[in-house]
């Protein structure tokens, strides 16, 4: 009964969904402000019906309900309960429900904290929310119906993968559904505001802050994702460069485009049609991602399904959504010339350059992962692009944007005066050639160009982002105190320099072995002894395991203990790894089993990996950032009613 109850929500919730397409957007039209109202009561009543869908879909998993086909194929008796929870997204049908319910909260968010905007546009913002709804729930009640019976019903699941085995399924995915959903809403004001010709600076104000949450939780679900695979998949990496892993890597490369021209496009009224062309191009990235994630065009251990037909259904939406898009940008567009002038040494400068430099290494991220798809159906050849390829073409662009990064935070609009910017320069830019000699060769004794080029890169962002927090702590004379809005500019712009140390510091001195050991064996890696004292059978609640005691010394010194596990899945029989490590802010002591050999003893592979908890701890102050510039006042006050009013506010923080 409970899963009848689930898919009549999902029948309910299309049809609200409906609803709150149609009649917001033709009362927009008509300026019929009943029907405009509807929008925000279709969209309540939506995101209710599909948490109930949500709810049950959970309870039968948490039931052990296997006349679900669903959780059949993803569970069993003995999985653990929080493995049987987010279980609930572990495959296609029910990810896809996720999507859905993260889309619903979106538009009941915009829809509750949308009450200084026009009414017209408020309404045209949540219809065309209601139309991406109308397109994923009618994809999972027609090829992905997550209360699909099986009957009989079955005596036991078939177990969840056991990659998935993990608590990072219960928080990466839904974080990073959050982000890509996310640009949803900023995919919606560009098609409202195109729709109502509302193209002035307002519509940027109110996008930015939407964008900005959005960027904010992809940043986290990539990172977590990131950490995830690199302790789980026994691999000790933290990027391969996979397909899924592009997929959305993309939207926050054009996601951090946007924020940053959305600013230009807010204070100045510059780049209209640019910040217009990346909200779509955002949003239509995100829904590529879906497409590789669930076509089975791609072999990924993140691949959802391999049914052509679901890849055609979305590859259907993902044409009708970008096709009709890119239509009515074009039928706008060339309205949105802008006579505003700046010059060419200026803070709209840099951060054109800035945008130019975002796109083109997404370009290259886009061709390096599509290209072997497109020659294969194109000729049948296969082609690969692995990781040195994707290097070095992403380095291209990122070095000129990582140091226009550190010259836009401090470079007035309009124009710049060059005496004076060049004197404030002078002192970071020594302080980062200095740190760039004096980090790999004094603390690690090596250096070389690219060694140089990274550290002082690293060193060169984190100098100039702490510029303006500091100036305001110290009250210089004629220094302003420091915004929210920019105090966040600097957080993330801080995070982005710990990131570019820590894989500039893990990728030139991180060290790899991989050795037999047997009990009572030692082996020494980077300076450390690795022994492996013993070999034991531990059993968990659905997997028995091999696992080795390797204790760590230097120099005689006990360092740790570590405990890496072979584990074989009961129902599966899968063997996955389960590395050891020894987590420090300096450096990480990684151990893996790898297969068994001859004579007792076992392939291991240790890692020593330096400063690589700078990769993730980045992430996380970069998306702090972002929450600190989301909570500026301006972004809390009420949207003015007139265009005067909002001209003369830009103007006047410009």
């Amino acid at each position: 009964m409970i899963p009848e109850i689930g898919q009549f929500a999902l029948i309910l919730a299309l049809s609200l969904a409906i609803c709150q397409t149609v009649f917001p957007l033709v009362g927009a039209h008509r300026n019929d402000v009943a029907m405009m109202g509807v929008g925000r009561t279709a969209a309540t009543g939506q995101f209710v019906f599909v948490g109930i869908a949500f709810a049950c879909l959970t309870y039968a998993f948490v039931a052990d309900d296997f006349s679900v086909l669903y959780v059949a194929n993803h569970s069993q008796l003995a999985l653990p309960t929080l493995y049987k929870v987010s279980a609930v997204w572990g495959a296609h049908e029910g990810s896809l429900l996720l999507w859905i319910f993260i889309i619903t909260a979106w538009t009941v968010a915009v829809s509750r904290f949308s009450s200084g905007l026009p009414e017209a546009f408020a309404a045209r913002v949540i219809g065309v929310l209601g139309f991406l709804s109308v397109g994923f729930l009618l994809f999972a009640l027609l090829t992905s119906n997550p209360f699909d019976r099986l009957i009989p019903a079955a005596a036991d699941g078939g177990d969840l993968n056991p990659l998935l085995q993990d608590p990072g399924l219960a928080i990466h995915p839904p974080l990073l559904y959050i982000g890509y959903v996310g640009f949803s809403v900023a995919f919606a004001f560009a098609i409202a505001a195109m729709i109502s010709g509302d193209l002035d600076q307002r519509w940027a104000k109110w996008t930015r802050p939407w964008t900005t949450v959005a960027w904010m939780f992809l940043t986290l679900g990539i990172a977590l994702g990131s950490w995830w695979a690199y302790y789980e998949l026994g691999w000790g990496g933290w990027w391969f460069w996979d397909a899924v892993e592009n997929a959305s890597f993309m939207p926050w490369l054009i996601g951090t485009a946007l924020i940053h021209s959305l600013a230009v496009t807010e204070k100045r009224g510059l780049f209209k049609s640019w910040t217009l062309l990346l909200a779509i191009t955002a949003f239509s990235l995100s829904l590529l991602g879906t497409f590789l994630v669930r076509s089975g065009i791609i072999v990924s251990v993140h691949a959802f399904a391999t049914d052509p037909t679901r890849g055609f259904f979305i590859l259907t939406f993902l044409a009708v959504v970008v096709i009709g898009a890119l239509l009515l940008y074009a039928w706008r567009a060339p309205s949105l010339d802008s006579d505003v002038g700046f010059g060419l040494l200026s803070r709209e400068t840099f951060l054109l350059l800035n945008n130019v430099l975002l796109v083109v290494a997404t370009a290259l991220v886009l061709i390096g992962t599509l290209a072997p798809l497109v020659i294969e159906m194109a000729t049948g050849g296969k082609i690969s692009i692995g990781p040195p390829w994707f290097n070095v073409a992403f380095l291209v662009p990122t070095i000129p944007l990582i140091i226009l990064l550190g010259l836009g935070m401090h470079t007035a609009w309009r124009s710049q005066d060059k005496t004076p910017w060049t004197r404030m320069l002078r002192l970071p830019a020594i302080a980062a050639l200095v740190l760039g000699v004096v980090i790999p060769l004094f603390i690690y004794g090596r250096i070389s160009v690219l060694l140089v080029v990274g550290c002082a890169a690293a060193a060169w962002i984190v100098v100039m982002s702490l510029i303006h927090p500091i100036r305001s702590l110290l009250r210089e004379k004629g220094t302003a105190g420091i915004t929210r809005s920019v105090l966040g500019m600097s957080v993330a712009h801080l995070g982005m320099g710990f990131f570019v140390l820590g894989v500039t510091i893990v990728s030139a001195f991180g060290i790899e072995s991989d050795r037999a050991l047997r009990p009572g064996e030692t082996i020494e890696v980077a300076g450390y002894e690795f022994e492996m004292r013993e070999l034991r059978n531990v059993e968990g609640p659905n997997f028995s395991a091999i696992e080795a005691e390797i204790e760590i010394r230097k120099g005689g010194d006990f360092v740790a203990t570590l405990r890496p596990q072979k584990r074989q899945y009961l129902v599966q029989k899968n063997w996955m790894t389960e590395a050891g490590i020894r987590a420090g802010l300096d450096k990480d002591l990684f151990v893996a089993l790898g297969d068994q050999l001859g004579n007792g003893g076992w392939s291991v592979r240790i890692q020593y990996k330096p400063m690589i908890r700078f990769i993730w701890l980045g992430a996380l102050i970069m998306a702090l950032g972002g929450l600190i510039a989301i909570t500026d006042k301006r972004y809390r006050s009420k949207v003015r009613k007139t265009a005067t009013a909002d001209a003369a506010a830009a103007e006047a923080t410009a």
